[in-house]
């Protein structure tokens, strides 16, 4: 196992780009029955740094997830729009607090991944890049080099992440909680070349590969690792899947595909989706997997069982 599995202390949000955030206040709302909250509310007591947008991003609290939806149309940092506007909402990517940003900032260098500051300038120095008028480090992997644009940052006071409360344990699943949700099961990655995603999440970061596998619901081949508080599946879907289709909207990149939910009842959850004009993309005895064209975009999944060998399942 790496020396550097202490850097990473949990993860820290996945990315969903959207071309409305009222519309995805309103769906988790009403699917998951959690409220979100804009960013802006960081900036009522303590003023953004100049030129920092605050309208651009809303974050949903999903028990041991912290959701972040963007509006790139409001991203724009330095007078440039940083990510590109979306006509459909998918997810983008996502990052981790670690403990010693400069220590992981290295050790992903040392295995020749090419990173970015916030601006987009190149990250080769030999200490990481800080936020616009910081001296937070933050620094993204490049998709060319890691697969998909991972972030990393200190784990530094973040009002709107619930988790960092003092004393914040997973809670019970909610007798009012539509989904029954228990905790996110795990995060999947579709790929072409999981070695160059497992470089960074097992090399770098210290990852543990818990499991291999055929995804049957996926048509996959996938790998899955644990690093942290999450698990993250890299799959290598079939050719003439739906999962193939998704991948191939970024090839030769990777493709944040899904997030698959641990719950106490599927069929709490099938009533619920359907109740809510959801559709079903898969139903077995073990598996649900919403129809993305209803669900954001996304293909959320939901399961009962942790994957073999997740450590959380004796917890």
């Amino acid at each position: 196992m790496s020396d550097h599995e202490s850097q990473v202390t949990r993860l820290y949000h996945p990315s969903h780009h959207v071309p409305s955030l009222d519309e995805a206040e309103e769906w988790f709302e009403r699917v998951f029955g959690r409220k979100s909250r804009p960013m802006a509310e960081m900036t009522r007591n303590a003023p953004a740094s100049p030129g920092y947008p605050t309208n651009y991003s809303t974050f949903t609290p999903i028990n041991d997830v912290l959701f972040d939806t963007i509006d790139p149309k409001n991203y724009v940092l330095d007078g440039i729009q940083r990510y590109p506007t979306v006509d459909e909402p998918h997810l983008k990517g996502f990052g981790w607090y670690v403990k010693d940003a400069v220590a992981a900032y290295r050790a992903l260098r040392n295995l020749d991944i090419a990173m970015v500051g916030q601006m987009d300038q190149v990250a080769d120095g030999e200490d990481p890049p800080t936020a616009p008028g910081s001296p937070m480090p933050i620094y993204f992997t490049t998709p060319e080099s890691a697969g998909l644009r991972y972030e990393f940052l200190p784990q530094i006071p973040f009002p709107l992440d619930h988790r960092l409360a003092e004393g914040w344990e997973l809670p019970p699943v909610a007798a009012d909680d539509p989904l029954g949700l228990v905790r996110c099961s795990h995060h999947t990655v579709l790929t072409d070349r999981p070695e160059r995603g497992l470089k960074v999440v097992v090399d770098a970061l210290g990852g543990t590969v818990i499991h291999e596998g055929r995804n049957e619901i996926l048509s996959a081949r996938s790998t899955y690792v644990h690093l942290a508080d999450a698990v993250f599946e890299y799959a290598v879907p079939d050719a003439g899947t739906a999962a193939h289709a998704d991948w191939i909207t970024n090839a030769p990149n990777d493709t944040y595909h899904s997030i698959t939910w641990q719950v106490a009842d599927l069929d709490r959850v099938a009533d619920h989706l359907r109740a809510q004009g959801i559709g079903l993309r898969t139903r077995t005895d073990a598996v649900l997997v919403a129809e993305p064209k209803h669900a954001l975009g996304i293909p959320w999944g939901f399961t009962t069982q942790l994957t073999p060998g997740d450590p959380r399942s004796a917890r």
